[in-house]
């Protein structure tokens, strides 16, 4: 029977990255975050029910941009002895992580201070990456 030979692949393919490789950059997390705080004031400043409703999906949508790209630094960009010289950048991630998700983060509230929160965990991670890139 030939068919089983003719769909195995001839050549396999192995990608390690889901960015190309080497560009990372917090910046990306960071736009995600200005957009967020740039939508909680406009919601605040709008009474239209349909502008305030599609303001807050675009704004689930950046919290959940925000997450993806600092879950991207966390798990390819920073490796264990990143961990090692800064021990406060898994508390960092987490902290950021949450605070762009859901049960009081800006994915769930409109209180610009949960932006203000996020934007100010977001500059410390970057200060560790730009640390590190120097070294």
């Amino acid at each position: 029977m030939r068919l089983p030979r003719i769909l195995t692949p001839r050549t396999v393919a192995y990608a390690h990255c889901d960015l190309p490789c080497g560009v990372y950059d917090p910046a990306q997390a960071r736009i995600e975050a200005e957009s967020i705080k740039a939508i909680d004031e406009k919601y605040a400043a709008n009474t239209d029910p349909e502008f305030r409703t599609r303001a807050l999906i675009i704004k689930e949508q950046r919290s959940e941009l925000v997450k993806h790209h600092l879950w991207v630094l966390w798990t390819d960009y920073f490796k264990p002895p990143h961990f090692e010289k800064y021990p406060q950048l898994h508390q960092l991630f987490n902290d950021a992580t949450k605070l762009a998700g859901g049960g009081g983060g800006t994915k769930a509230t409109t209180d610009g201070s949960k932006a203000d929160e996020l934007l100010q965990k977001i500059d410390e991670i970057a200060k560790i990456f730009w640390e590190t890139k120097q070294a």
